[in-house]
């Protein structure tokens, strides 16, 4: 989990820094932190037209402009782009894989979950949330984060 800290440092959203870490056998198999595409400006240079207007977009709303990658997905496709195998290891992250991420952390074959900081989902949702993350045959946890590491913000509150 301390290197996911670590790799959350490069996250470049305006909103939240997420970081990362797909890891099997006790070997990293790759990292992911939370931002914009492969070549395209990063949003702490305009990249996000949501994160650059934050103000225009209350929590939880504007996600169909928002055009960064989760460090989750970002750790998978970095994976995949070397050729890395997934299927059967740990995802450790910062925060509580969303919906979307946790499908296609399931779909990859990853086979459990150690996050840091909670994430839930509207509570109207929470039910379908967490039946579909029962499906780790690893299990979901939530783990401590090292002593200090707790904050995944630059001051501005993350967006659910």
């Amino acid at each position: 989990m301390s290197i996911a800290v670590g790799v959350r440092a490069r996250a470049n959203c305006l909103g939240s820094q997420i970081g990362s870490v797909l890891a099997r056998d006790g070997h990293i198999l790759s990292t992911g932190y939370n931002g914009t595409p492969h070549n395209t400006p990063n949003c702490d240079e305009g990249g996000c037209a949501r994160c650059s207007n934050r103000d225009e977009y209350p929590s939880g709303t504007g996600y169909d402009l928002c055009i960064c990658v989760h460090a989750e997905q970002n750790a998978l496709l970095q994976a995949a782009r070397f050729g890395i195998a997934v299927e059967g290891s740990i995802l450790y992250t910062t925060w509580r894989p969303c919906f979307g991420c946790t499908k296609e952390i399931l779909q990859a074959g990853v086979a459990g979950v150690r996050y840091g900081e909670n994430w839930e989902p509207n509570p109207d949702l929470k039910d379908e949330y967490e039946r579909l993350q029962s499906y780790f045959p690893g299990g979901i946890e939530k783990v401590d984060l090292p002593e200090g590491a707790d904050s995944h913000t630059r001051g501005i509150k993350a967006q659910s």
